[in-house]
């Protein structure tokens, strides 16, 4: 059976975000879930058919969806216990919480997965007690010669959006942010060799996931936005809220 597309995923996860009962969450329109369109985009073309993948700090376990729905073997790893439960359904994957909420150790062997992703958490582990140098050097461990990091959702530096939640004293707003030259050093650091690093989001996104629901299930209306916010952002750069990245574990 053919791989879902895009479109199949994010129809599927609005319409379980929707439903009496179901949690607030980013995916509660189509406009505000294709925050996540580059993260798609950018697994299909990283990683191969039936890749063993880690989906570091799982969250809500959206992602770990995305991946077992498009062929591939998961295990979502979390420091907050079955948050994942409920709005999803059934289990679908392999989850597994850190043992005493250790911040940075993974309890895997080396060279356990394809693929590894971060999405929404490496800016966060030092708030846990760990730092960014130490998980990417776990990453790197657990990660196959030749596998990828797939890192997402890095907020950037100098974000407009985040400046303007600091005056607000909004709650969309993050410790610590990143410019390239940070993304670069903390790779190399970590032995990874960085493949493509990129801005996006001059949008805020999550406030969309209100909009009414004649429009959270339009296409169209999402697609709009989609060029308005890659308009936007090819504009401001490094201003946009986040990076995306890419870092590949060296073969030898």
């Amino acid at each position: 059976m053919p791989d879902p597309s895009d479109d199949t995923v994010f129809a599927e996860l609005v319409t379980r975000a929707r439903a009496p009962g179901a949690p607030h969450t980013q995916f509660r329109s189509l406009a505000s879930a294709h925050q996540y369109r580059h993260l798609y985009r950018m697994t299909r073309r990283h990683l191969r058919p039936g890749a063993e993948v880690l989906d570091w700090g799982t969250g809500n376990g959206h992602f770990a969806y995305f991946l077992t729905r498009t062929g591939h073997r998961v295990t979502g790893y979390t420091m907050e216990g079955a948050s994942y439960a409920g709005w999803l359904g059934d289990p679908y994957a392999r989850f597994v919480t850190a043992p005493g909420n250790e911040p940075v150790r993974l309890p895997f062997p080396d060279a356990s997965f394809d693929a590894v992703g971060s999405v929404g958490v490496l800016e966060h582990v030092r708030e846990v007690g760990g730092d960014e140098a130490g998980s990417l050097a776990e990453i790197t461990r657990v990660l196959r010669p030749g596998g990828v990091l797939l890192c997402y959702h890095l907020p950037c530096r100098a974000s407009l959006i985040e400046a303007v939640a600091r005056v607000a004293g909004g709650r969309h707003q993050h410790r610590y942010r990143y410019t390239r030259a940070d993304v670069e050093r903390l790779t190399r650091g970590a032995g990874l060799e960085l493949v493509e690093c990129a801005t996006y989001g001059a949008l805020p996104r999550n406030v969309l996931g209100g909009v009414p629901a004649m429009l959270a299930r339009s296409r169209m209306f999402a697609r709009a936005i989609d060029v308005l916010d890659d308009g936007f952002g090819a504009l401001l750069g490094p201003g946009c809220q986040n990076r995306r990245l890419v870092a590949r574990k060296p073969a030898h």
